[in-house]
């Protein structure tokens, strides 16, 4: 019966049917085989509300909305070009830096490539880089920065798998660094055989970026090290995050100026928070109904018969999910996917920051 609703759920959403009531449906069919009360998924989203992490969510997307808005996008264009422009492949720099840091305040890869991509694209183009590469790099970019602070994804695994969040910032750091080093090696080698143009500013080109983008910069820095020197704790860490960017985009740079934009802003960051709550409500349901069907047991059971070490689990789970990965958007595939991971990653030894690094990074 749980293979059928799991078939069923699957074409479902093959036919467009939006996610969260193909979760909600799976989860009162679930339940309904199960003879529990449906009830219990209402219980879910009671503990869920409960979950101190919670707060942290609606204030980081406040914060990442405000910006956009606000002008940061092109700002961090400014800033990056003026300090790696000049490098080789430097306009292939910019792209991946500023999508990176820009991806860290969304929260999400799709907003920053309808936030920068566009813009980016075109100029990449203009400069003579392959348009294959181009698309490639735009696209690429806006998923290097979801490990850095403060992005949504980090805070939404954190409160599925109930772990610390800032251990999941400190252990996204390298990793992120790592990517980035790799793709910037790459571009570089492009922008010297395709003989791509760099951008050089004047001094004073560069102090007029700096001075209008530091402030952006700022934001990032004081949050990492806010969290890794202890403090702030998460919540406080979106609370001050989201005051700063209206003080920035109020006070200093007034592009957020009248009545009507923060009413834009507001009923922006309430669409974005309210897709992903009322998907991680049903979900959390259906996953532990899931749970109780001892779906991650019968797994277990399965690949024992088969993987004999870590490393094997390591390789395999590697390929599962970047086979998740697309098909389904980030969001839903943390809350479907990672309780029925955390049983079978401890079984081979794998540390829950170590497996949230790898779900988000893949």
């Amino acid at each position: 019966m749980t293979a059928l609703i799991i078939l069923g759920l699957v074409l479902l959403a093959l036919l467009g049917v939006p996610l969260f009531i193909v979760l909600a449906a799976g989860a009162l069919l679930l339940a309904a085989s199960s003879g529990i009360d449906s009830a219990v998924l209402i219980i879910e989203m009671a503990r869920l509300g409960s979950s101190p992490t919670l707060l942290a969510i609606p204030l980081f997307t406040f914060a990442a909305v405000v910006l956009s808005q606000g002008g940061a996008p092109r700002r961090m264009v400014q800033i990056f070009t003026a300090l790696v422009g000049r490098m080789p492949g430097g306009l292939a720099l910019v792209t991946l830096t500023s999508c990176a840091v820009f991806t860290a305040f969304s929260g999400a890869s799709g907003v920053t490539i309808l936030a920068l991509g566009g813009l980016l694209y075109e100029m990449l183009l203009r400069e003579s880089y392959p348009p294959r590469f181009s698309l490639g790099l735009v696209t690429t970019s806006g998923s290097v920065g979801l490990l850095l602070p403060p992005s949504l994804v980090v805070l939404l695994y954190g409160v599925v798998a109930q772990v610390s969040i800032e251990h999941l910032f400190l252990a996204g750091l390298l990793p992120t660094l790592l990517l980035v080093g790799m793709l910037s090696l790459y571009s570089m080698r492009v922008g010297r055989a395709t003989h791509s143009m760099r951008t050089t500013y004047t001094r004073e080109q560069i102090k007029s970026a700096l001075r209008e983008g530091v402030w952006d910069v700022f934001l990032p820095v004081g949050i990492i090290g806010g969290l890794l020197l202890g403090w702030l704790t998460i919540s406080e860490a979106a609370t001050v995050t989201a005051a700063y960017a209206v003080v920035l985009e109020t006070a200093i740079h007034r592009t957020l100026h009248t009545r009507q934009h923060l009413l834009d802003v507001i009923r922006e960051t309430s669409v974005l928070v309210g897709s992903i709550l009322i998907i991680l409500c049903v979900a959390m349901g259906l996953t532990n109904l899931l749970i109780d069907a001892q779906l991650p047991m019968h797994l277990l059971a399965i690949l024992e018969q088969h993987i004999h070490s870590p490393l094997q689990f390591l390789l395999l789970l590697n390929v599962f999910l970047l086979g998740v990965g697309t098909m389904m958007d980030i969001f839903s595939a943390i809350v479907v996917i990672v309780p029925l991971l955390l049983p079978l990653a401890q079984r081979f030894g794998v540390d829950p920051v170590h497996l949230g690094i790898l779900v988000l990074a893949n």
